[in-house]
């Protein structure tokens, strides 16, 4: 151990997306400068650098859509489109000094906890190792792009490609096109195309609850307010946190919020579909936030174009003309889109990660991801996770989730070094029994009253949804508890002389 590392842990964050960057900037503000963030791509973003498709735009209101210590009141909208929030995030990076810390171009294949040394040894795409003291995931739960099997796909000789991996150059305009998928990227995506291509053939394999978006374009008056005013917009931000945060309730199958909810959605099927059997086609059979609630004003109107079909049917195959049902239609296509989501339940895959006695994570997670308030695995010390497994929310903002996250992470490093420890690992009875509390939790949600959703593991097990409510994590990582953590100290010529600012 050297005397570096003691008195400077060296932080090494795979991902720059939110995550990413806001566990950066909070390093920053404790004081702690010794930190690297690995990313694969050419620049930071995320999601947000990589959903480029016609439509793309944020399903949580833009003020509460972005960090409580950077506010922003430049947004145009009260759903901000993907270029502003791309942007907001790049100017984070760069006020913040962020980029000389990035290593783009840097794919991360594994990580192995050397236990003699104690340090994380991370092996990228390039064959270079890196040594980190602390190792973070950041790479969230939609970086995976999910494309279906489908018989015949290779032979297709248009453009087919998944909405999260938009061709560069592709233009939709006078082309018939398929888009196979009916849920959150797709309420976005088919009003986006449909008044531009000469065909739209929408697959949908079940309907969705779709509630109003209500969208407002924010004066420049109304933004200049806000900004002499920021107390106002503060008070703005509150308001729209807390009117989602009440939310929560048609997640617990509250009797009064879910029958709100539910006549919300169905006036609103029924104000926009006056035509009776299209509404049973696009009515769930399910309760209302068993899968993710969808917001729009537009993707009922464009299914009633007279240039978009809809298609109910199964897909069989994939010709090299187009797509044929299992009911023996064909519906010959330029171009297929997949709005098929992603693969969330794998969390930190394709990344091989190893902690002690050489056990990887997926062994650890073979029954189902978990981690102790989705940040921290037993057996895997010094290791972090950002929007780990049950974190993700179905009601209001992740990025207060992922605040919540970054202040817990510093929080450690602090006491580390402030103790002069040199690991410290949760104890498998914490998490054992925090994650029995939060199954139990999550079996009286509406979510498992569904038998499949991207919530859901292959074995049915809901391993992305934080079960209760936003204030109740922040309650829960206000502090960190090191007796809940197996710890080893630093030699004692590595005793740190730094400490981590509070």
């Amino acid at each position: 151990m050297t005397e570096h590392r003691g008195s400077k842990p060296r932080v090494v964050i795979i991902g720059s997306g939110f995550g990413g960057l806001c566990l950066a900037i909070r390093l920053k503000m404790a004081g702690v400068a010794s930190f690297t963030i690995l990313e694969k791509a050419d620049r930071v973003g995320g999601t947000w650098r990589d959903n480029v498709y016609p439509g793309a735009a944020c399903d949580c209101p833009s003020f509460a859509y972005s960090f409580s210590f950077e506010p922003s009141t430049d947004w145009s909208r009260k759903w901000a489109p993907q270029p502003e929030i791309l942007r907001y995030i790049e100017r984070c990076a760069d006020k913040y000094g962020l980029l000389p810390h990035c290593r783009f171009g840097v794919e991360v294949l594994s990580a192995r906890f050397d236990e003699e040394a104690r340090v994380w040894r991370i092996r990228t795409r390039a064959g270079e190792e890196i040594e980190a003291d602390i190792l973070v995931s950041a790479v969230g739960q939609l970086n995976r792009p999910h494309v279906p099997t489908i018989r015949g796909l290779p032979e297709f000789e248009g453009p087919a490609f998944h909405s999260a991996s938009w061709a560069p150059g592709f233009e939709p305009d006078g082309k018939t096109v398929a888009v196979i998928g009916s849920a959150a990227t797709a309420v976005q995506l088919v009003p986006a195309l449909a008044s531009r291509v000469k065909e739209l053939h929408v697959f949908q394999r079940s309907p969705n609850w779709i509630v109003p978006k209500k969208d407002v374009v924010y004066s420049r008056r109304f933004r200049n307010f806000c900004r002499r005013f920021p107390l106002f917009a503060l008070l703005y931000r509150w308001w729209l946190w807390l009117a989602y945060e009440a939310q929560f309730l048609v997640i617990r199958e509250s009797g009064i919020a879910t029958r709100r909810a539910m006549q919300i959605a169905t006036a609103h099927l029924d104000d926009q579909v006056p035509d009776p059997a299209l509404r049973r086609t696009l009515t769930p059979h399910f309760p209302i936030g068993a899968k993710r609630i969808l917001i729009s004003d537009d993707y009922y109107p464009a299914l009633q174009r007279e240039n978009v079909r809809l298609v109910t049917e199964s897909i069989d195959r994939i010709t090299r003309e187009g797509v044929v049902t299992t009911g023996g239609r064909t519906c010959p296509v330029d171009a297929i889109l997949f709005a098929t989501g992603f693969e969330t339940t794998s969390f930190l895959a394709p990344m091989d990660i190893t902690g002690v006695g050489k056990r990887s994570l997926d062994e650890a997670w073979a029954a189902g991801a978990e981690a102790h308030l989705g940040i921290s695995v037993s057996g895997f010390p010094n290791f972090f996770i950002m929007y780990g497994p049950n974190t993700n929310l179905g009601h209001n903002s992740i990025v207060f989730m992922l605040e919540c996250q970054a202040r817990y992470i510093v929080e450690c490093l602090r006491q580390m070094v402030r103790r002069g420890l040199g690991t410290i690992d949760l104890r498998p009875e914490v998490q054992a029994s925090y994650n029995e509390r939060i199954r139990a939790e999550l079996d009286r949600t509406v979510w498992a009253r569904v038998e499949r959703s991207w919530y859901k593991n292959g074995s049915g097990r809901i391993v992305n949804n934080w079960p209760g409510s936003t204030v109740e994590y922040w309650w829960r990582t206000r502090r960190v508890d090191l007796t809940q953590y197996l710890t080893v100290p630093l030699p004692v010529a590595s005793a740190p002389r730094a400490e981590v600012h509070a």
